[in-house]
């Protein structure tokens, strides 16, 4: 069984793209065997903001929960169990960004306001902006309060996203981030989705709703080595 999954639609020569499964407890040591030390790997302290960091220099770890660059040879990466990792390459200006999304940063629109960044500081195109998400707990089995699901509804607008079940609610948070990216112009057809829910597959993936406190962390991960 493979330890990574890359993204079809970042299959570039000098892209490094992938998200992790359930490899081990520490994915910082995982990566650091696997040819990327801890010196070029920046993740950022991850607190359910909606704070996107543009990583300029050499920064000790900001709280942030996406991260943007156009710098080469630092990998980019945010850590789940269950929320959405996101991946996003803009390859005419050759910005890349990592993008953790649960729903507080779903619903603060974090992938929206990643986006707007790459624009506004970066002059990319939302249609030249290539996304792609890592698996994630899916509408399948992320089940939510009425308040939570109010507040992904409000922030994304119309989509499929949402469901209710037995006077349940479930969302699906990497199709309610695909609306929201779409409704800046990002193209469908530069968007690619795991099929993987986490929560169904335990054995492959860490899962906070179905490990609790023990769930350890896998990742999606970015980067520029044109080396």
């Amino acid at each position: 069984m493979k330890k990574t999954i890359s993204p079809p639609n970042m299959a570039h020569s000098y892209i490094r793209a992938f998200f992790t499964t359930k490899i081990a407890d520490n994915v910082v040591k995982y990566l650091d065997e696997n040819g990327y030390p801890e010196s070029k790997v920046y993740l950022p302290i991850q607190r359910h903001t909606d704070r996107v960091l543009i990583l300029n220099s050499e920064p000790g770890p900001e709280v942030a929960d996406a991260v943007i660059t156009n710098r080469e040879g630092v990998l980019l990466g945010v850590q789940v169990a269950d929320c959405v990792p996101i991946v996003l390459l803009d390859e005419k200006k050759r910005v890349i960004g990592a993008v953790h999304a649960g729903w507080r940063g779903t619903a603060a629109q974090i992938l929206k306001k990643t986006i707007q960044v790459m624009v506004d500081h970066f002059g990319s195109s939302p249609d030249n902006i290539v996304i792609a998400f890592g698996p994630s707990i899916k509408g399948c089995c992320y089940e939510v309060d009425s308040d939570v699901n109010e507040a992904v509804c409000i922030s994304t607008g119309a989509g499929e996203y949402s469901s209710r079940k037995n006077s349940k609610f479930f969302i699906d948070l990497a199709s309610a981030n695909m609306v929201q990216a779409g409704s800046l112009g990002v193209k469908e057809d530069n968007i690619w989705v795991s099929k993987e829910c986490t929560f169904c597959n335990p054995e492959r993936f860490h899962s906070y709703r179905y490990h609790g406190n023990h769930a350890g962390r896998q990742g999606g991960f970015i980067g520029i080595f044109s080396g």
